[in-house]
């Protein structure tokens, strides 16, 4: 069984949405970032960057005990690992799908998460920072396109 450590963000719905198509069994632990419930000691002993999501493993493949994991992209890694879906064993495969897997959690979720701020939260609306995030935003999306009008997924 998979733990999912979660609050609705979209890192936290990367998890659930692989857990669905790949039908892994979990079971949602909410984690309330907006009560600061990310800060307690035992989230912090799974998540040490206090973010969303994490996941504990009941039943890793090492009969090991109880393993966990954080940040989505190790998330997502592990569970392609774990089940032998989404993730091509063979090398050009598997390094096409983690490249694209990188520029998501490198790149597009970051920077798609700075427009948001800037645009919607900040408490002074700083033109150049918006600029900024929504054309880099603006750029990803571009690069995706391309990527999108070759192949019918990103990884092929």
């Amino acid at each position: 069984m998979i733990e999912l450590y979660f609050w609705p963000t979209p890192n936290g719905h990367k998890i659930t949405i692989f857990c669905e198509e790949a039908g892994i069994p979990y079971a949602i632990k909410p984690v309330n970032i907006q009560t600061g419930e990310q800060f307690k000691p035992d989230f912090l002993k799974i998540s040490p960057n206090n973010r969303m999501p994490a996941i504990v493993d009941t039943e890793p493949a090492d009969k090991g005990g109880p393993l966990s994991v954080f940040e989505s992209g190790a998330i997502l890694i592990y569970l392609a690992e774990k089940t032998g879906k989404f993730l091509p064993k063979d090398l050009r495969g598997r390094c096409k799908t983690l490249e694209w897997l990188a520029w998501q959690v490198g790149g597009l979720g970051p920077m798609a998460g700075q427009v948001n701020h800037f645009v919607h939260y900040a408490p002074e609306k700083l033109p150049y920072a918006m600029d900024r995030y929504v054309n880099e935003v603006s750029r990803l999306y571009a690069v995706m396109d391309k990527q999108l009008g070759a192949t019918p997924y990103l990884a092929g």
